[in-house]
């Protein structure tokens, strides 16, 4: 099945909340890093274990007081309303955003979060 990105961002506070117990790590890098504007910027995801169908990743920015933000959805989608130098690639553990040509707007908080069975089995 798929989820509309409207119907992720509603998953996305269920798993968050229902799901903390799990056995699933999730490790993000670099934990900072400082860019020129301009440059090309990289943040590494990996999971413990493959997500599900290979590609349910999705990424996420934050400001401060404000509510996270979708990027990016089923690896590679770009979200509605997204700047174009946000992409994403991987499959099953291994995952990437790439900022191409990082502005100054996008200093903030990223995250990536990985969906693994249930809802759709």
């Amino acid at each position: 099945c798929l989820w509309s990105p409207t119907n992720l961002l509603f998953l996305t506070l269920t798993m968050f909340l229902g799901f903390s117990g799990g056995q699933i790590t999730v490790t993000q890098s670099p934990s900072i890093t400082a860019a020129q504007p301009g440059q090309e910027v990289r943040i590494n995801c990996k999971t413990s274990s493959s997500v599900y169908n290979g590609n349910y990743l999705h990424w996420y920015s934050q400001k401060p007081g404000e509510a996270p933000k979708l990027l990016i959805y089923y690896t590679t989608s770009r979200y509605t309303g997204a700047p174009s130098r946000f992409s994403g690639s991987g499959s099953n553990s291994d995952f990437t955003l790439t900022i191409s040509g990082v502005q100054t707007e996008d200093t903030g908080d990223y995250y990536c979060q990985s969906y693994h069975s249930g809802f759709c089995d």
